[in-house]
């Protein structure tokens, strides 16, 4: 007999029904439109809270920047330099929060090593310092454990390269350790949020587009349909793309840049690596390695002029600005033939003074005037929960309980050794890892790779199309995991994808 699925699972039979209840004069409390890390977000703190909730996105979970980000869990250092102490207080609580207790299975620490040459002022070492010291000031202030988030040391030359073996030899004199949070997968932090707001009773509902959207009525497309749906309230959580629904908002969208490098590039390294901007004292570009063992180097801040497209591909200048500042700190150049795919988002910077997009504020702005929707834009991935909250505390005096609401299948960090499962699996899916296995020790098939050169797993893309609420191929291969960020993987891998598919309907 098959064991009931859990209030989580996103499945069509779910969908379909909740789709109905709208069509049928379903009268939620809150109607989120907006299926990122800030609308999920928003959608689980309304419904822990005993709200009624629908959230729509006109694509799949995390289709939009949620899904092109660094994938990091940042601990506000870069807003330190920049003299905003709140807002990097801000991010340093909130990292600690997601890391310690509300995803510790999807969540992880990431070493950054920081190399220093002789050709190099003395202040960039002394600054560097400087700045990590008081970033591991704010882990203290935020109370996040050492044990989570080791403080910052300094490193011999060969401590350097025993980490970051592709790291140039020649004047090299050590370099900076420090250590942030990353996340295994942001786009799978995002499906974890969504589902986990299921959980209490909130209606998510992918590909249904906002046409309209006003305080507390928005026209939908349901299936090509045009149906108009009655709220007590709608909060617009659309990215970079809310200006679309509500003209009241002014943004100031910023590209960031993303190449995916095979491991090879660096030597396979167990840290990532930073390196200086020529001309910018507080920006450099990173190399973070990946559990699946690309690396992803980035990133660019460039104003974003018109339309904002659903996608982009990176340009040869952006390629070229990448390579060329880390490229400063190596041994050889990056081959053409280590740079296997890249990525483009655009982060929803409210409209500041200054035309420079790297100087913009990301605190976020909540649009709360009692005429239109309730809309919030700017914030950063790290600070999600927050943002929700701040926008759910409007709606409802009823406290907010997610600050230590755990997503589906986390678990405190010491306990996650005991899940039985492999390590890879534990490491995307937590607790429901041993799910997973029961699913391979019923069909062996499933146990086998998507493709052989990569750890994805075709239980995963089984498991996402029973509990997670995908429905194309593109969703399994693109958001569920990230086999599609290189093109010719993702090519090798549609097949599969699309077998599961039609056995699923099956």
């Amino acid at each position: 007999m098959t064991a009931p699925l859990p209030p989580s699972a996103l499945t069509a039979e779910r969908r379909a029904a909740d789709l109905a209840r709208l069509v049928d004069g379903w009268r939620p409390d809150v109607l989120v439109v907006g299926a990122g890390f800030t609308g999920a977000g928003i959608a689980l703190d309304a419904a822990t809270r005993g709200l009624e909730v629908a959230v729509v996105d006109r694509g799949d979970l995390a289709n939009g920047t949620s899904r092109w980000s660094s994938k990091l869990a940042h601990g506000g250092l870069r807003y330190l330099a920049k003299g905003d102490v709140g807002l990097a207080h801000e991010s340093a609580v909130e990292r600690g929060r997601l890391m310690e207790h509300i995803a510790p299975h999807l969540t992880r620490s990431l070493p950054f090593v920081t190399p220093l040459n002789d050709g190099m002022p003395a202040s960039a070492g002394v600054l560097s310092g400087l700045g990590y010291v008081a970033g591991n000031a704010l882990r203290i202030a935020a109370g996040t454990s050492s044990r989570t988030l080791p403080g910052p040391r300094w490193l011999t030359p060969q401590g350097v390269r025993d980490r970051v073996p592709a790291v140039g030899r020649s004047g090299l004199v050590g370099g900076w350790l420090n250590t942030d949070g990353q996340l295994v997968d942001d786009a799978r932090l995002v499906v974890a949020i969504a589902r986990t707001a299921a959980a209490f009773g909130a209606a998510v509902l992918t590909r249904v587009a906002a046409v309209e959207a006003q305080r507390d009525r928005a026209v939908l497309d349901i299936d090509g349909h045009r149906v108009d749906v009655r709220a007590g309230r709608v909060v617009v959580a659309a990215g970079a793309w809310s200006d679309t629904l509500d003209q009241r908002v002014r943004l100031r969208p910023s590209r960031g840049v993303h190449l995916v490098l095979d491991g090879a590039a660096l030597r396979n390294p167990t840290a990532a690596l930073s390196a200086p901007v020529p001309g910018h004292l507080n920006r450099f570009v990173f190399a973070l390695p990946q559990p699946d063992g690309r690396i992803y180097l980035g990133l660019t801040d460039d104003p974003v002029d018109g339309e904002v497209p659903d996608e982009s591909t990176v340009t040869p200048e952006e390629r070229a600005f990448l390579l060329g500042a880390i490229e400063r700190v190596l041994e050889q150049p990056i081959g053409p033939a280590h740079v296997v795919g890249g990525y483009g988002g655009y982060r929803p910077l409210v409209a500041g003074e200054t035309e420079a997009t790297s100087d913009l504020s990301r605190a976020h702005l909540v649009l709360d005037d009692g005429d239109g929707p309730l809309t919030i834009v700017g914030g950063k991935l790290t600070t999600y929960r927050h943002m929700a909250a701040d926008v759910v505390d409007r709606l409802t005096d009823r406290p907010c309980t997610t600050a230590r609401q755990p997503l589906v299948g986390a678990l405190p960090r010491r306990r996650l050794d005991w899940v039985a499962a492999r390590a890879w699996l534990v490491g995307r899916y937590g607790s429901e890892a041993e799910v997973l296995e029961d699913m391979i020790a019923t069909d062996p098939t499933l146990g086998r790779r998507v493709l052989d050169h990569l750890p994805y797993l075709r239980a995963e893309l089984a498991f996402s199309l029973q509990r997670e609420g995908a429905t194309t191929a593109g969703d399994l291969i693109d958001r569920r995991t990230r086999i599609g960020l290189v093109p010719t993987d993702r090519q090798a891998a549609l097949p599969v994808a699309e077998a599961l598919l039609d056995r699923s309907a099956g």
